[in-house]
């Protein structure tokens, strides 16, 4: 099941939140979690001039709307399209740079700091709900070209 959250213009000048709200409202967390990875898209219509080169990503206001629905919502990128949201809602939150070659090339540190500290909170939130979601929060972080070590879990599992 696919759910699409769509945004204009006057939903991100305002950081109006109710797009999102009212999709996420609608997931139940243990349903949610069988559709980890596959749920979520987004549809943003951000008028441009013409001769604008950026990317919705390189545009301060649209990064300011995401910044505060993923401190609205920190679990939320287990429940993106991995294959195509998931790295454009990274791309709100971490420095980059688009290569017409490599596409997007996240900066290395800020990348890292971004994927340690989704792996605390999410494993903290689904810790919370009474899930063990190590095997999900794995699965997502590969597509972002990283691989923690089952031991860095139970290291965590134990603190």
């Amino acid at each position: 099941m696919t759910l699409t959250i769509s945004l204009q213009a006057e939903h991100i000048h305002t950081l109006n939140l109710s797009p999102a709200t009212k999709v996420l409202s609608t997931l139940k967390v243990q349903e949610a979690i069988a559709q980890a990875g596959q749920a979520i898209q987004f549809d943003l219509d951000y008028p441009r001039e013409p001769d604008d080169p950026r990317e919705l990503s390189e545009i301060p206001e649209v990064r300011l709307w995401f910044l505060r629905l993923d401190a609205e919502y920190p679990w939320l990128p287990l429940w993106l399209d991995w294959g195509t949201e998931l790295s454009r809602y990274t791309a709100m939150l971490v420095p980059h740079q688009f290569s017409r070659t490599e596409g997007i090339q996240y900066n290395p540190e800020a990348l890292e700091l971004f994927v340690m500290g989704k792996t605390f909170t999410l494993l903290h939130w689904l810790r919370q709900n009474g899930i063990d979601g190590r095997t999900k929060i794995k699965a997502m972080l590969l597509t972002l070209g990283y691989d923690l070590d089952d031991a860095f879990f139970d290291l965590v599992g134990t603190a």
